[in-house]
């Protein structure tokens, strides 16, 4: 059995995860997921929201080594764990996400992608401390692929975006570099473009790498699939 800590992306909140959390108990694994600050449930405002602080609210979570998948934007997230207490973190699995590099910000890392399919479907806050996907945003890119009961239920729980956490810099501290990896790439995926997410995983084993027929949310679109595949990474 393994212990799953799953970290969620842009917007979303850990209740995105939920037909994942029991199909992975169902497989004999233990599997939390969290609000990141200022998502979900968590009220931190969006201008004390920081990366480190998304790292360290990580770690809080982590009383044993655990796999720590970390979707789309988590991929800064969790990584930014790893550099801090890397012996906390089993492995690090990147659910079609970002692959920080040192010095660079996830806002620079999407402006690299070959396509920028959310051109014109984000919203910001009056305070410019946010930002959130428009309706057509989250039908077409977000749940391109998923049912129309989970479309309904991502419209209602999606919320608003820190920018703070994805303009800064990811901070290297070489102390993660010996943290296994894998990714998952879906191949679908109308949010990250499948090009991008084969550049920014380049440099991962290819024994390490994996991919679902999916969006953007396999969480909500194939979430037995989903659980399925990681079953398959912590078993090695």
């Amino acid at each position: 059995m393994a212990r799953f800590l799953l970290v969620h992306g842009s917007g979303h909140g850990a209740w995105c995860w939920r037909d994942v959390r029991p199909a992975l108990a169902a497989l004999g694994h233990e599997a939390e997921a969290l609000d990141l600050p200022g998502s979900g449930d968590d009220k931190t405002p969006a201008g004390e929201v920081t990366l480190e602080g998304y790292a360290r609210a990580i770690l809080e979570r982590l009383d044993t080594p655990s796999i720590v998948v970390g979707h789309s934007a988590g991929g800064c997230a969790i990584a930014q764990a790893a550099e801090i207490e890397p012996a906390r973190i089993a492995r690090l699995v990147y659910l079609c996400a970002y692959v920080p590099r040192p010095g660079v910000s996830l806002i620079e890392m999407r402006r690299e992608a070959p396509e920028q399919p959310l051109a014109g479907k984000l919203e910001t806050s009056p305070d410019g401390h946010a930002y959130r996907f428009s309706d057509a945003g989250i039908a077409q890119n977000l749940c391109a692929d998923c049912p129309p009961e989970a479309l309904a239920f991502a419209r209602e729980k999606l919320g608003w975006q820190p920018i703070a956490p994805q303009s800064a810099p990811f901070e290297a501290t070489g102390r993660g570099a010996g943290v296994p990896r894998s990714y998952i790439l879906c191949e679908n995926d109308r949010t990250i473009p499948p090009a991008h997410q084969r550049a920014m995983s380049a440099h991962f084993d290819p024994a390490d790498m994996h991919s679902l027929p999916t969006g953007h949310s396999p969480f909500l679109a194939a979430p037995g699939a989903l659980a399925a595949l990681l079953d398959r990474i912590a078993r090695g």
